[in-house]
């Protein structure tokens, strides 16, 4: 069961076409999956061709690579999701809030109506656990 991708550096999804963005979600969501079952989950606008196109497309640039399994081919992605979530946050927080997370973090605040306990909680674990480190 061998791993193949090619070998143009992964890009970020911002850097993708919508549908081929809503492939690679789709893939992250099932970890692994085959074309048949990423046409599944995205639904009968996208025919299977044109899912396949995709993951080659995606495959050349290096966000997706397959594992042959018997006669299919299990894609999954390249780079983890928690990395390509980190990655985006920078850029955002880079070019709307100059670098500042503190920005970015009230910005956030300021746009959900009402946090649970539980939520102001691990806020406020963070942040300490934020402190302690002497971030």
């Amino acid at each position: 069961m061998k791993k193949t991708t090619e070998t143009n550096p992964a890009i970020g999804l911002e850097a993708l076409a919508p549908r081929e963005r809503q492939v690679v979600e789709c893939v992250y969501k099932l970890s692994e999956a085959t074309a048949a079952q990423i046409q599944e989950s995205i639904g009968p606008e996208l025919s299977n061709s044109a899912v396949r196109a995709m993951l080659t497309r995606l495959e050349s640039k290096g966000v997706l690579c397959h594992r042959v399994d018997g006669q299919r081919y299990l894609y999954s992605a390249v780079v983890p999701q928690q990395q390509v979530r980190e990655s985006a946050l920078k850029k955002l927080v880079g070019t709307f809030f100059n670098n500042s997370t503190a920005s970015a973090a009230t910005a956030l605040l300021g746009m959900s109506d009402k946090l649970s306990s539980k939520e102001l909680d691990a806020i406020e674990a963070m942040i300490a656990k934020a402190r302690k480190e002497g971030r």
